[in-house]
C-alpha cells in the first residue's frame, strides 16, 4: 500500500514538526506561577502537511460495546435514554485515508477543498470532512474563490481577505481536536493587514497589541501577579498549549469588519464547537499512570461577550454522562473567586465549565470582564478534571523570532 493510500488514525499525538506561524516557541526563562509542565513547543510558521506519527489501531470489540445493558433492561429503555447511553467511537479508532476522501469529491468540491486538504489539521479533518462537502460549504468557498482566496500558496496579492489562505486554519494545526482543554470564542479576523493569522484575539509578531488583548493581558496579571505582559500579541503558546482560539467567521473582507458573517463560516464553526463537545479532552490523560479516555471529557469555554455565548448556548444544557465531575468538587469552590461558586457547582450537572462575562474590548471590558477571574477559574476546574496536567500556563506567551513583521498581506 503506498503512502498516499495508507489509512491513519491521527492520535493527536504531537507531531515533530507541526505548522502554525514562522515563529518557534521558546522556553520559559524561569517556572511559572501556573504550569505544571511546559507545553511542547511548536514551530509557527506557513501551514503544511503534519507528520505522520498516527499508530495504526484495529478497533477493538470492547469498543463497540462499552457501557452495554442487559436486552431485557434496553427493552425497557426509551429511544431518547438509548442514544445518550451509547458511547461514541473513540476518537483514536476512527481511521481517515486523504486519498480516499479526495477520490470522493465531484470536480467542483476538488477545486474549491483544496486548502482544506492541504491546510486543516487532520484530526479536525477526519471528522469534519462530510462537512466541508456540503452546498452551504461549497458555496461559501465558490464567494472565497471570487474573493481570491485559493489556494495556500496561490492566492493572488495583494490580498483582499485575511487572513492569508495558509492561516486559515492555524487553529487546527496548532491545537488537535484531542488536546483541546479551553475554547475561546471570538467573531471574526483582524480585518488591517498582516494582522490576523488564524487565531483569535492574536496577531503577527511585530504588530502592536490591539486594545481587547491589552485588556486580556490586564485581567491575567491581576490574577497572577508575576505575569509580565509581553510586547507582542502572538498567542500561539497558548494554542499548543490546548487553548483552541477559534472565532466564529474565519475570514474578513479587508478593513471590512464582520463583512463575512452569514457566508456559512458559522454554520461551520458551530459544527467545529459539536466536535468540541465530543471529543475535546479525548487524549489527555488524567495523572501520570492514567490513559486518555478517547472521548471527550469536557472542555472550559471562554465566552466573552453576548455574541459568543450565543454561539455556545446549547453545550450549556449537556449532561456528563461517562464522567462525573471529581467528589471533591464542593470543597474545590473555596479557590475559585465567589462569582463562579454558581457556576462551579453547575458542572455537577454538565460536562464542560461555560465562563461567561463582558467581551474585553474597551468599550465593555469594565462591564464585566476585567476582574471576571476566568483564568484562574478554568486552571482549577482543569486541574480537577485533569489533574496536575490539566492548567493552562497563561502567563506562558515566549516566542522566538523577529520583532518586525514579515509583509505578507
Amino acid at each position: 500500500m503506498s503512502d498516499e493510500e495508507q489509512v491513519e488514525y491521527y492520535e493527536d499525538l504531537a507531531p515533530s514538526s507541526s505548522p502554525a506561524t514562522s515563529l518557534t516557541l521558546a522556553p520559559p526563562s524561569s517556572p511559572s506561577p501556573v504550569a505544571s509542565s511546559p507545553p511542547a513547543s511548536s514551530p509557527a510558521g506557513s501551514v503544511s502537511k503534519p507528520t505522520k506519527t498516527a499508530v495504526k489501531r484495529q478497533m477493538a470489540i470492547t469498543d463497540l460495546f462499552q457501557n452495554s445493558t442487559p436486552n431485557s433492561k434496553r427493552l425497557k429503555t426509551s429511544a431518547s435514554l438509548t442514544s445518550v447511553s451509547s458511547s461514541p467511537t473513540k476518537l483514536n479508532s476512527i481511521p481517515f485515508s486523504m486519498k480516499t476522501f479526495q477520490d470522493s469529491l465531484n470536480e467542483e468540491q476538488a477545486k474549491y477543498l483544496r486548502l482544506e486538504c492541504e491546510a486543516m489539521g487532520k484530526s479536525w479533518l477526519k471528522l469534519l470532512q462530510e462537512e466541508i462537502k456540503k452546498p452551504y460549504f461549497i458555496a461559501l468557498k465558490r464567494f472565497l474563490w471570487t474573493a481570491g482566496v485559493q489556494g495556500p500558496h496561490d492566492s493572488p496579492l495583494p490580498l483582499k481577505v485575511y487572513p492569508s489562505p495558509r492561516d486559515i486554519y492555524t487553529w487546527s494545526q496548532l491545537t488537535p481536536l484531542g488536546k483541546v482543554k479551553v475554547v475561546v470564542i471570538g467573531q471574526d479576523p483582524y480585518p488591517g493587514p498582516n494582522q490576523a493569522h488564524g487565531l483569535c484575539f492574536s496577531v503577527r509578531m511585530g504588530i502592536p497589541v490591539p486594545p481587547s488583548l491589552i485588556n486580556i493581558y490586564a485581567e491575567i496579571k491581576q490574577e497572577y501577579p508575576k505575569f509580565e505582559p509581553p510586547k507582542h500579541g502572538h498567542l500561539a503558546a497558548w494554542a499548543s498549549a490546548g487553548v483552541l482560539m477559534l472565532n466564529s467567521c474565519l475570514t474578513v473582507q479587508a478593513r471590512q469588519a464582520n463583512s463575512h458573517s452569514d457566508k456559512g463560516w458559522e454554520k461551520f464553526t458551530d459544527k467545529v464547537i459539536e466536535c468540541v463537545d465530543k471529543y475535546g479532552g479525548a487524549s489527555i490523560k488524567s495523572g501520570s499512570s492514567a490513559e486518555a479516555s478517547g472521548i471527550g471529557r469536557g472542555v472550559v469555554i471562554l465566552a466573552w461577550g453576548a455574541f459568543a455565548e450565543k454561539r455556545v448556548a446549547k453545550l450549556d444544557k449537556i449532561p456528563t454522562m461517562s464522567h462525573p465531575t471529581a467528589p471533591d468538587l464542593i470543597s474545590a469552590t473555596r479557590c475559585f473567586n465567589a462569582r463562579f461558586e454558581c457556576s462551579l457547582l453547575r458542572t455537577r450537572q454538565t460536562k464542560h465549565l461555560i465562563l461567561k462575562s463582558a467581551h474585553p474590548s474597551p468599550r465593555s471590558a469594565h462591564k464585566g470582564f476585567l476582574g471576571n477571574g476566568h483564568f484562574r477559574a478554568a486552571n482549577d476546574w482543569l486541574r480537577i478534571k485533569y489533574g496536575p496536567e490539566g492548567p493552562v500556563d497563561w502567563c506562558r506567551l515566549d516566542v522566538d523570532g523577529p520583532l518586525e513583521p514579515t509583509v505578507l498581506d
